[in-house]
């Protein structure tokens, strides 16, 4: 393994190591942390759904991200959760999560666009031919 592709491993570990360090306590006061989601204005029977989905997007997506074939689709299941994170809990007002989130955000990012090998993503792909 060269050196390009050991940072590159490194540096997904490390990404993941955010999302994974969040799951314990959404884990264990999972009705704490529902009610804190419903808190925002959420109704509660849906938030404990949303957390739900949370807790598997985080495990999916860092399990995808560090180890998986597919990084790509592990650091967009990570973006999926990130985003309405960001915006439903950190931006008013701004707190320091706001630009810690938003430093992932772009790292996510690049593992994406990383991943796909080229320096601009593509989404040519996704066009059906015909």
């Amino acid at each position: 393994m060269n050196a390009a592709k050991c940072f590159d491993v490194f540096g997904r570990v490390l990404m993941a190591a955010v999302f994974v360090n969040a799951l314990p306590s959404k884990l264990t006061d999972f009705a704490g942390t529902a009610a804190f989601i419903a808190s925002k204005g959420i109704p509660a029977p849906l938030a404990a759904v949303l957390l739900a989905c949370a807790i598997a997007v985080l495990i999916a997506g860092s399990v995808l991200l560090v180890f998986g074939r597919n990084t790509t689709l592990g650091a967009s299941l990570l973006l999926v959760f990130l985003v309405p994170t960001t915006l439903i809990f950190h931006t008013f007002p701004v707190d320091r999560g706001f630009v810690m989130n938003l430093a992932l955000i772009g790292g996510l990012i690049l593992a994406i666009t990383r991943a796909r090998g080229n320096a601009v993503p593509s989404f040519n792909h996704l066009r059906h031919k015909g």
